[in-house]
């Protein structure tokens, strides 16, 4: 087999398309005078005026139906004996832009005075031929070419297209077959000339001048028999179907061809595509193939008998999901506006952005756009807006974020030019830095200047957001997560503080601890090596190895209470046999916990405990038997925890870490709503302990009191001389707490609540546990917005009295403060949409929006106001929520033991 060689259509990258015209083959019929009488404007027509008048031909390139170039034509010629043009044409598109199914459309023009209507031209169709540029085999066309003119049609391009250079021969009937077998010996022969001369054009048959003048004379001869014959079998096939497109013709049709040449390549041409680089499938953090599994897939059928695979399937396979490769799902930028933008800046200077300075109207839109949030898109006019006035925005610290989502900074050039402007911006706060430190921002850049201006923040502070920072050492760009400016960072603050470095350990003991489906590998193994390099960094310290040692007799201690919990648990018997096997653990020797050396309390490390009061415990009443235990202090005092088994603490230990930052952001503005936020810790995904804080569920309080929680406030802070028999600061401590609670649960959405997970200390401080639903998610349906019950009213002594106004102040105070430091709640929210906690799980970015929803952010202070009011006033007069505490009050007393 011989060697096929040959060019790919992408190596003629700088040469146009060119196609010569050569000449009009064909016999034109002489009009009647019949037809000139009835169309005088044929009269005027070149070509019936002069069978060799002259004409001009017209060459567009069409593919897939669409024109893909402008026509260019030949120049206006007189011819004397034949219509011959003999001119190559140069087509505006050059080999390598070609798609395969490119088209060369060539129309044939006769002029007439007369204005033709499609065209709006003073000439009409003389006729037209489409002809491919690549053949069946994708193949280049080469070489001098033959096609077929349709008359008085204009060529087209189209995919299936009218004037085809090429029509295929129709099947006849015998009859027909043998009248016409002379008409086909002498096409056949016109043909096998037409094919030798090719042959000796493309140099593969020798040349002899004064013999090739003869067989040429001879050969035109033949060809011009050939067509007349070939025209006379044309009308009889037509059997004389009346007038063609024009008129013109009545009783006989006239066949032209018109012969063109494409240039020679010492090569075939093969058409190959432009292979682009796959794009990635998404330019943003997609979620875990985990959280996707949470909502059923959809169900896909393809019916009866489909054979998908070419093997078949069975009933087990039916319902799969195609998954189709989508490029553009899931990309944040739009490509041609990123190239865009992409050029503009390319011809931007730094040295003319300096002086820019905008005017009054850019400095209003500039404005508005720094009173964005941090969930709100910034559009491409606004991006290229920030880039270009860069410089005047430096002494503006709300810009630093936006500035940095208008740099592409995987471009290496935008990146080199905006990484030095980070060090020269205004010092942007902490909720900015947090901001900084989420999915969307992966550059090491970026995140080293979050991390220097956390280094700013004191313990205190940074412990309030400890639990975020150890979730945003998820979002570490590939390859910088075993050794990033925020993992270290941590691991040395928290080797220098005793409170934060023991939080530090349990949140990424917490983390290693997960096998779930939910949890990464890689994420796993990243906590791990942060751990690894937490330990380490200790040893270097003064009391490094001490504090490992009390690490790792916590551990011990909350293994022991977690296997003494699980023997309560999945033991028989009933509460007081449970009690029993309780306090038994609790006192056995071996077990070490009447007695201990001092020992940091995981939950609080400022509280040292030496044992546990083995006869002073308990077992709630609860599905999962929690245990009440009293430690013993340093300082002689008892310290009660709950310690529970076989269920994630994660969820709850994240709102109280929010409610306890709330409670801060209060004080600031000097507004102590009394708020509870007892101390929670998950020491792994199905154990953890809390904070024991002595009080009552309003369910049980109104049990005892005959329905009457103001009955509770006065037994437990009785004054005779005070409004309504309740001590002024009691009184004052639960409506504060109250409004404070309602805020913050409505703003947190939590779920499921009813009189059991409302508390009540004596002291007047009211609060909300169990936090298993938050987000607005909620097991009941109709369940009110805000917690606001017809019992906490009547505590305070009912609607109409002066504290239920006193409640509604503090309320909108409070709901007002917090809404002024929304950055910083949706920031901390952002940083945990990839934690494994339920809720979020569910719509991981989804939960900061339902957040923001309940902030009413688009609204004015006067708007949120009434709305706020109407909210408080729609949740106290909810019947429905009335119906649901009965319902569950039901359960409890008649269902569960």
């Amino acid at each position: 087999m011989e060697a096929f060689n040959f060019a790919t259509s992408l190596d003629l990258t700088e040469l146009s398309v060119h196609v010569r015209i050569d000449r009009l083959d064909g016999n034109q019929k002489p009009v009647p005078y019949s037809v000139l009488l009835r169309r005088p404007d044929l009269r005027h027509r070149a070509s019936i005026t002069n069978p060799h008048f002259e004409l001009y031909v017209t060459a567009q390139i069409w593919a897939d139906s669409k024109p893909l170039t402008v026509p260019v034509q030949t120049a206006y010629k007189s011819f004397k004996n034949a219509r011959v043009w003999n001119e190559w044409l140069q087509l505006p598109v050059t080999y390598s832009n070609l798609p395969a199914s490119a088209q060369l459309a060539i129309t044939v023009w006769d002029l007439s005075p007369a204005e033709d209507n499609d065209s709006n031209l003073h000439a009409v169709p003389f006729g037209g031929s489409t002809i491919p540029l690549f053949d069946k085999d994708n193949t280049l066309q080469k070489g001098r070419q033959r096609c077929r003119v349709h008359r008085f049609k204009a060529a087209d391009g189209l995919t299936g297209s009218t004037t085809p250079w090429v029509i295929p021969q129709a099947r006849r009937s015998r009859k027909a077959q043998l009248v016409e077998d002379t008409v086909d010996e002498q096409v056949t022969e016109m043909q096998r000339l037409e094919e030798l001369l090719k042959k000796q054009e493309m140099g593969d048959l020798p040349t002899n001048t004064w013999l090739d003048g003869l067989v040429y004379k001879k050969m035109m001869k033949i060809r011009n028999e050939a067509l007349k014959a070939e025209a006379i079998a044309l009308n009889r096939q037509s059997n004389a179907n009346g007038k063609n497109g024009d008129g013109v013709g009545k009783d006989e049709q006239e066949l032209f061809y018109l012969e063109v040449e494409f240039p020679r390549f010492d090569h075939a041409v093969v058409f190959t595509d432009v292979e682009y680089p796959p794009p990635p499938v998404s330019d943003l953090r997609l979620p875990a193939e985990a959280d996707v599994r949470l909502r059923p897939p959809p169900e896909v059928s393809f019916g009866p008998d489909i054979d998908i695979d070419g093997v078949g399937y069975g009933d087990a396979d039916a319902g799969r999901l195609i998954k189709i490769y989508d490029p553009e799902i899931g990309r944040r930028i739009n490509p041609a506006e990123d190239k865009h933008r992409e050029l503009m800046r390319s011809q931007q200077t730094d040295s003319l952005d300096r002086d820019r300075k905008p005017n009054v109207h850019v400095r209003d839109k500039l404005n508005l756009l720094m009173a964005k949030g941090p969930l709100e898109e910034i559009t491409s006019h606004e991006r290229d807006d920030i880039w270009k006035f860069r410089y005047f925005l430096l002494r503006d610290k709300r810009a630093l974020t936006k500035f940095v989502k208008c740099v592409n900074w995987k471009n290496p050039r935008e990146a080199r030019q905006a990484a030095p402007l980070l060090d020269k911006w205004a010092e942007i706060d902490v909720d900015d830095a947090l901001e900084l430190l989420g999915p969307h921002f992966d550059h090491p850049v970026v995140r080293s200047y979050a991390v220097e201006r956390l280094k700013k923040a004191d313990d205190e502070e940074l412990q309030l957001y400890l639990l975020q920072l150890v979730q945003a050492l998820k979002y570490e760009a590939p390859g910088e997560g075993d050794d990033s400016s925020l993992a270290r960072f941590l691991v040395t603050r928290a080797a220098n503080s005793f409170a934060l470095g023991n939080f530090f350990h349990w949140y990424l003991m917490v983390e290693i601890s997960d096998f779930s489906t939910d949890q990464e590998p890689e994420h796993r193994d990243l906590f791990a090596k942060v751990e690894y390099d937490f330990m380490v960094e200790l040893e270097k310290t003064p009391e490094g190895v001490e504090t490992r040692n009390s690490f790792r007799r916590q551990g011990e201690l909350l293994t022991v209470l977690a296997k003494i919990s699980k023997d309560v648990r999945f033991g028989g018997g009933d509460r007081p046999t449970k009690l029993a096997r309780l306090k038994k653990a609790l006192g056995d020797p071996k077990n070490e916990l009447i007695n201990f050396e001092p020992l940091p309390l995981p939950l609080d490390p400022s509280v040292y405990i030496t044992g546990i009061y083995a006869e002073d415990c308990n077992v709630l009443k609860s599905s999962l038997l929690p245990m009440v235990l009293n430690f013993k202090t340093t300082t002689d005092t008892k310290y009660p925890i709950i310690f529970k088994t076989g269920d994630d603490l994660r969820q709850d230990q994240l709102v109280i870490q929010i409610i306890t930052l709330m409670d801060r952001l209060l004080r600031k503005e000097n507004l102590d709503l009394k708020l509870t936020p007892y101390r929670i810790l998950a020491t792994s995904t199905s154990a953890g302990a809390f904070q024991f804080v002595p009080s009552m569920s309003i369910a049980a309080a109104c049990q005892k009191h005959k329905g009457s929680l103001l009955a509770y406030l006065r037994a437990n802070n009785p004054d005779d001389s005070a409004p309504l028999g309740v001590r002024k600061e009691a009184m004052d401590t639960y409506i504060k707490s109250c409004a404070g609670y309602c805020v913050i649960t409505y703003l947190l959405g939590v779920g499921d609540r009813h009189l059991d997970n409302l508390l009540l200390a004596p002291d007047g401080r009211f609060f909300h546990v169990d936090f298993g639903y938050i987000l607005g998610r909620d097991p009941k349906p109709f369940a009110p917005q805000m917690k606001l019950c017809r019992e906490m009213i009547e505590g305070m002594g009912g609607s109409q009295h002066a504290n239920y106004l006193a409640f509604k102040s503090y309320a909108f105070t409070a709901w007002s403060t917090l809404r002024k430091s929304s950055n910083l709640l949706l920031n901390l929210f952002a940083l945990m949409q990839g934690a494994n906690i339920p809720d979020i799980k569910v719509e991981r970015e989804g939960s900061v929006g339902k957040v923001r929803e309940r902030m009413w952010l688009g609204r004015s202070e006067g708007e949120a106001e009434v709305l706020f009011e109407r909210l408080i006033e729609e949740s106290m007069g909810d019947w429905k929520a009335g119906v649901i505490d009965w319902a569950h009050e039901f359960v409890q007393t008649y269902w569960r033991k």
